[in-house]
């Protein structure tokens, strides 16, 4: 554990040239009296480690001090090619990139670690694209990962659900892939917001880029928004009640905050294990469909409306497999 540690420590030193002890507590989660300590015992190790005084200082490499990729384990070595995803990677346009970049990390590899690439290859195939989608990867996304990379304002032109297109320039801060659909993530004045690359008509990069807001916190912020959008869509509520087994199956048919949330006020279960409880859904044309699926394993008790529906599409079951 140590040994890894004080390897992290030397590739830290080495990509950002200075830093605090406070900035490598903070990266490695150690105090700052371990960090002086890792220190004293890469120098004993021979590495030049130095430390500058003063209100500015920190730790640095003297002399441009490198290291090869000598310390990495058979397991790191491996999830380094895992980590790695071609597919995505060649739809923004970045095959050669990426290539180079396989390679010279090979070369940098000790001998007895350069299978790593072929030991991934033969083991893992990440598949991301969602069932029953297009893998074609929708027109301008090379364009826009371009305008990411170099921090470029765009003018995109924007087809809206209800079909009207808007032009807007934005600041293009990211790109999400979710189950198959590419998402950008640009920033408008002082608002982030999030546009299907697919619904984008035409895009134009302008040579002018933008200051990006280094706090800005790509991961949390697609996390944040998924779990609202999720939410504004989930806009109507039933009742049903639920046998083990539709309760268990729930989660096949509807999004994870609705299951969260029936799971939450389902009632104590009767002698049979059912259980009543509310179920957030997006309309009860939705819900239909997804509770279809369930089969007998859930009864609708409100509205009615959407009771009857199923009620009708049960006896229409029953007249169709009568013998």
């Amino acid at each position: 554990m140590r040994a890894a540690r004080l390897i992290s420590l030397v590739l830290l030193l080495q990509n950002r040239g200075s830093m605090t002890g406070a900035e490598l507590a903070r990266e490695l989660e150690i105090s700052e009296r371990t960090v002086h300590r890792d220190v004293l015992a890469l120098n004993a190790a021979g590495i030049p480690v130095y430390a500058d005084r003063g209100r500015a200082g920190g730790y640095r490499l003297l002399g441009g001090y490198r290291t090869r990729l000598t310390g990495l384990s058979r397991d790191e070595a491996d999830a380094l090619f895992l980590s790695g995803l071609p597919g995505p990677a060649g739809d923004m346009g970045l095959t050669e990139v990426v290539a180079a970049a396989r390679l010279k990390v090979l070369a940098a590899l000790p001998s007895g670690l350069r299978d790593a690439s072929s030991r991934v290859e033969r083991r893992f195939h990440l598949d991301v694209p969602g069932w029953f989608r297009e893998t074609t990867p929708p027109p301008w996304l090379t364009e826009l990962a371009g305008a990411v990379w170099q921090d470029r304002t765009v003018e995109l032109r924007y087809r809206r659900r209800d079909r009207e297109e808007v032009t807007r320039t934005v600041e293009p801060y990211g790109l999400v892939l979710k189950g198959g659909q590419w998402y950008l993530v640009a920033r408008i004045g002082a608002d982030h917001r999030t546009y299907r690359v697919d619904r984008i008509v035409d895009v134009a990069v302008e040579p002018t880029t933008f200051a990006r807001d280094d706090s800005f916190d790509l991961v949390g912020y697609w996390t944040e928004r998924a779990e609202q959008f999720v939410r504004a869509l989930l806009a109507d509520e039933i009742t049903v009640r639920l046998s083990p087994a539709g309760l268990r199956a729930l989660r096949r048919v509807t999004e994870p905050p609705a299951v969260r949330d029936a799971v939450r006020d389902a009632g104590e279960p009767d002698a049979q294990g059912w259980v009543v409880t509310r179920l957030p859904v997006e309309s009860p044309d939705v819900a239909y469909g997804q509770l279809l699926s369930l089969g007998p394993e859930v009864e609708v008790l409100a509205p009615p409306e959407l009771r009857a529906r199923l009620a009708d599409a049960a006896r229409r079951l029953t007249a169709l497999y009568e013998v």
